[in-house]
């Protein structure tokens, strides 16, 4: 028993760690670059070294931080080559999700849709951007399970977090939340009316949202650039 517990407290720190970490890289509370210390994290944790070591490599296989042996580990800067790789892993999956989703979604899986593009709504009036980003990883998911691939999120989930941050520099909140809303109306009425090859263009041109903010980020803050 005590073994088992040794390894759920290990097992809750790393997440503890992971999650505040992954937050602050995402909400750029960490800027590209910054250097974080294992000893400093484990010290601000009450932890041992090694769920921190853990939650270091976890986000390392995010491609969110980079561990260099005898250093600091350092907050990943943004690299074009990541994130048109990300994109296009998330492209070629979201168009076989949607294929399916067009040709599976039944009545309750329209009103699943219906749901959430309800919320949406809402956070989109009160501007709330971090609920937002909550939703729309909510939104896409429920098009996987709609698909009957629910395995597919995982791989979207992962792509997604390799580019999310940029979002967070975007000088045009209001209007992108507004844009994707829009986008994910188009997207849920195209599925829902088993439209597969209109909710694929919907779904392309969604992607195509992130254009604008690299474009933005990379001019006014190409010291987050690591290429």
């Amino acid at each position: 028993m005590e073994q088992t517990n040794k390894v759920r407290t290990r097992g809750t720190n790393v997440e503890l760690v992971f999650d505040h970490l992954y937050n602050e890289i995402n909400s750029l509370s960490l800027l590209p670059g910054t250097r974080i210390s294992e000893a400093d994290m484990a010290a601000r944790f009450g932890v041992s070294r090694q769920p921190v070591r853990d939650a270091f490599n976890r986000l390392a296989n995010l491609e969110l931080v980079i561990i260099q042996p005898q250093k600091a580990t350092v907050v990943r800067k943004f690299s074009n080559q990541a994130i048109t790789k990300a994109r296009f892993i998330r492209s070629a999956i979201e168009v076989e999700v949607l294929r399916r989703a067009s040709a599976e979604c039944d009545n309750t899986g329209a009103k699943r849709l219906e749901k959430c593009l309800q919320k949406q709504t809402k956070i989109v009036d009160a501007e709330d951007f971090d609920a937002f980003h909550e939703e729309d990883y909510i939104f896409h998911k429920t098009l996987c399970e709609i698909a009957r691939v629910p395995y597919a999120f995982e791989i979207i989930s992962d792509e997604k977090a390799k580019v999310d941050r940029l979002c967070a520099l975007s000088l045009s909140g209001e209007k992108r939340l507004a844009q994707l809303l829009d986008d994910h109306k188009q997207i849920a009425d195209n599925v829902v009316q088993g439209n597969a090859a209109k909710a694929i263009e919907a779904g392309r041109l969604h992607l195509t949202r992130l254009d604008e903010t690299i474009n933005e980020v990379l001019k006014n803050h190409p010291e987050y650039f690591e290429d």
